[in-house]
């Protein structure tokens, strides 16, 4: 081997000759398909396929075209990096390979179709739990479903979930910042698990548990039917959401704004927002700031 050929050192980062190493990054190693297919696809159980691509656009777009051609519930799709993904109110989305969990699920729930409002939240309860039990990381959701942690007393986005109906299907697209660097951040307001001190910043690991703690409560909303009481699943989001009880704004469609405090959620998931008349109004969709209380 000639210096030529040697994979160079500086920054952890080779090449071979047929283009990017996938151990460009020490830290980052790939994902290894066949061990999740061995330890997630078992019999019985929900996950009835798993693939993991190098680079897609979208996880969710090519996941729904699956989902049209008739791809059986359980079909899970991981990117190791994606560069057309979106997040809530078609915002872009992009992230450094390998830097955290790109994915979605197909799910053909049924529960009533006026409940499916919850299942976004069902995703965002999953994460955030499995990111506390294997990462030690104490992970909140913002109404609806994005992970927050807190650093050095302000609130920042690890992650957030995109869910698509299709026919009788839905796309859950999730997005978890794993093991992005300060300067990496898209935005000054966004983290990671390893900024936030996670003990496992592993993603096959993470993926895993993930996937298991999802099936879990999958199953149980179904079957209680998709009732967010009875399955326990309201209980479980209201207490690790962020919002509730806070002075909040909501930027609606149209160009609106609502203020007041974020008092409940009704039985379809909506937030209930209490403005300074006393009156009760429920949002479905809307961008959710946290308003700090004013100093006294």
């Amino acid at each position: 081997m000639t210096d030529a050929d040697r994979p160079r050192r500086s920054g952890l980062r080779g090449f071979g000759h047929d283009g990017p190493s996938p151990w460009t990054d020490l830290d980052r190693p790939p994902l290894d398909a066949a061990a999740l297919r061995r330890d997630l696809l078992v019999d019985g159980g929900l996950w009835t396929a798993l693939d993991v691509v190098e680079l897609t656009g979208s996880t969710n777009t090519d996941l729904t075209g699956r989902a049209v051609a008739g791809a059986a519930e359980g079909a899970v799709l991981v990117a190791e990096q994606q560069d057309a993904a979106r997040g809530r109110l078609d915002r872009r989305w992009s992230a450094p390979a390998r830097s955290g969990l790109f994915l979605s699920l197909l799910l053909r729930p049924t529960v009533p179709r006026e409940r499916l409002g919850w299942l976004p939240i069902l995703v965002g309860v999953s994460v955030a739990a499995t990111v506390q039990r294997v990462a030690g990381v104490q992970a909140g959701l913002k109404w609806p479903n994005d992970l927050q942690v807190e650093i050095d007393g302000a609130e920042r986005k690890i992650g957030g979930i995109l869910t698509e109906l299709t026919g009788d299907a839905v796309v859950v697209g999730l997005g978890l910042n794993v093991t992005l660097r300060q300067e990496e951040l898209p935005v000054p307001a966004a983290a990671s698990l390893a900024l936030a001190g996670a003990e496992v910043t592993d993603r096959a690991t993470l993926l895993r548990a993930l996937l298991r703690e999802f099936a879990e409560l999958y199953g149980e909303w179904q079957r209680a039917h998709g009732d967010p009481q009875a399955s326990g699943l309201l209980p479980a989001y209201t207490a690790r959401c962020t919002t509730l009880g806070r002075q909040v704004l909501v930027q609606l469609p149209g160009e609106r704004e609502l203020r007041g405090e974020a008092v409940a959620l009704d039985t379809d998931g909506r937030l209930v927002v209490r403005t300074a008349d006393g009156a009760r109004q429920a949002v479905a969709a809307g961008d959710v700031v946290h308003v700090r209380p004013e100093p006294r």
